[in-house]
């Protein structure tokens, strides 16, 4: 398994104050899929919660293709025993949509919350959310909300929120939720080329996001001229 303590430690530090009066909100995406955002955010966001003074929360944004709690059960020497699920919403809000909405036995619909689950990690200091897809029935597809509510509730019950994203090659979910972010971090692989992620850069700027950093997977976190060029 890949450690990035060191390259996490540094991207917290270079990410300065959280929010006074609630959580911080971080997203992290890549132009192109297999840039590893899932690792990078997971281990960014288990760094985040042995700092924290209440619980992280790991937000996992690829709607159909699930495996942040898959890959933290099976690891419990890295992420400890997972706990029992519990509702993925504090409020019945949720960041996606139902289409067509699921209706109960009188025709009422059915919140979409109530397919967002999650378990906490780390003695309850980190709690990993799974949608259930398979709940969907055929014909209905889940729809990324361009509305802040779950966003601004969550925050209110945790130290950080840490969203890992599709890749904008085969989702707009990050478009759509960057506006609500503190932060947007994009995820570069180690030999990926920097046209698409200025591309992504600029996509995000103009979607209403605040880009704030960038993190080199596999490879030393930082390296100043990259960094000067991304970021100038």
């Amino acid at each position: 398994m890949v450690d990035l303590t060191a390259e996490m430690a540094g991207l917290w530090t270079a990410l300065g104050a959280a929010p006074t009066h609630r959580g911080r909100l971080i997203m992290f995406v890549s132009a192109v899929k297999g840039e590893g955002v899932s690792t990078v955010s997971r281990e960014f966001a288990r760094l985040a919660a042995v700092r924290a003074t209440k619980p992280v929360w790991l937000i996992d944004a690829d709607l159909m293709h699930q495996q942040q709690q898959v890959h933290m059960i099976q690891h419990p020497d890295r992420f400890g025993r997972a706990g029992e699920t519990v509702a993925g919403s504090p409020d019945g809000s949720s960041f996606f949509t139902i289409k067509p909405p699921f209706l109960d036995k009188s025709g009422q619909r059915i919140r979409p919350a109530r397919l967002l689950t999650a378990k906490p990690f780390l003695g309850r200091r980190l709690y990993a959310t799974r949608f259930q897809q398979e709940a969907l029935k055929a014909g209905q597809s889940a729809d990324i909300l361009k509305q802040g509510d779950y966003w601004s509730g969550l925050s209110q019950h945790a130290e950080a929120v840490i969203v890992d994203a599709p890749s904008v090659d085969v989702s707009d979910a990050a478009l759509m939720m960057a506006p609500f972010m503190d932060e947007v971090v994009i995820v570069v692989g180690e030999n990926a080329a920097i046209e698409p992620p200025l591309l992504l850069k600029e996509q995000i700027l103009s979607a209403g996001g605040r880009v704030t950093g960038m993190v080199i997977n596999r490879a030393t976190y930082q390296p100043p001229k990259l960094m000067q060029k991304f970021m100038g």
